[in-house]
């Protein structure tokens, strides 16, 4: 193990529906690592996290400095980490922060695509969570099973990479022949609107996923009117899936609205649950001490 006297770390811990994620910055505000692991249980998933990232990076407990805590399942946690002080802050505030922080922004709506899907607008240094929707990885995952016997996301990408939407879904071209200049001619008109008797399970995880970044991205295309912001970043688990960044900017070219999908954008709410601590000690007066 290495010594107190060699790094000492902050952990940012996001504690999720299904997937525990944890971060490690050294007091430099340097990023130590990353780690997700699921569980049957927040509390065993937690506390496995921990453990394995203290391992993985050959670092002992004395070396924690504080654990900072987010995510729903941070609710159930009433008493210090392994008697480390331990401290929550409210989600939706970690992932507008983290977000932004990825980015390199000031302002922003920050879209976390986790089982379901939240939006939250940093602007003028505030963060307000705007709105949410129950489309998210857990839909793709429910829909995935029924439809093609698969419960893993990263499989259902696999698989899409080989899909045909032309299979599955309804475009502009195929219900009028008349120019509509808001909308190119491949624009969807309805996702699933067009099954074809020979689709494939391919075309189907693409019409899935295509359907579901299309919705979660509309989202973010209304809740982006009226305001100033044209910069959405997109964080969560589903941001891993091959079809993210292509689906997106289609959606983007059509509205004037920027995505980006930055690096670690998987950890990003337990990045923001730390990234705001590192710099002066006094920003801990901001979140939610856990006694023992």
């Amino acid at each position: 193990m290495r010594q107190m006297s060699e790094m000492q770390v902050v952990l940012g811990v996001d504690v999720g529906g299904s997937t525990t994620k944890i971060i490690g910055y050294d007091l430099d505000q340097r990023l130590i690592g990353t780690l997700q692991v699921r569980a049957t249980d927040q509390m065993t998933s937690l506390y496995g996290a921990i453990g394995n990232f203290l391992k993985t990076h050959q670092l002992s407990l004395r070396a924690v400095k504080r654990i900072i805590l987010t995510g729903v399942g941070a609710s159930f946690i009433e008493e210090t980490i392994f008697d480390i002080p331990t401290y929550k802050v409210k989600e939706f505030e970690a992932i507008g922060l983290g977000g932004v922080h990825l980015a390199g922004l000031e302002e922003a709506l920050v879209v976390s695509m986790g089982t379901g899907t939240a939006f939250v607008c940093v602007k003028a240094g505030e963060v307000k969570h705007i709105g949410g929707s129950g489309v998210g990885g857990g839909t793709l995952l429910g829909l995935a099973k029924l439809t093609l016997g698969q419960q893993d996301s990263s499989v259902v990408g696999d698989m899409a990479t080989l899909g045909d939407l032309g299979m599955v879904d309804l475009v502009i071209q195929d219900i009028t022949h008349e120019k509509i200049p808001s909308l190119p001619e491949d624009a969807t008109a309805s996702n699933f609107g067009s099954v074809k008797s020979h689709v494939q399970e391919q075309d189907i995880a693409k019409g899935l996923i295509n359907m579901i970044f299309q919705t979660i991205g509309m989202m973010a295309v209304f809740a982006c009117q009226n305001t100033s912001i044209r910069q959405v970043v997109l964080t969560g688990s589903l941001t891993t899936l091959p079809q993210a960044q292509a689906i997106f900017d289609g959606i983007g070219q059509m509205h004037g609205i920027h995505f980006i999908i930055p690096k670690q954008a998987v950890f990003a709410t337990a990045i923001g649950a730390v990234a705001n601590t590192l710099e002066e000690e006094k920003t801990l007066l901001s979140y939610t001490k856990v006694s023992k």
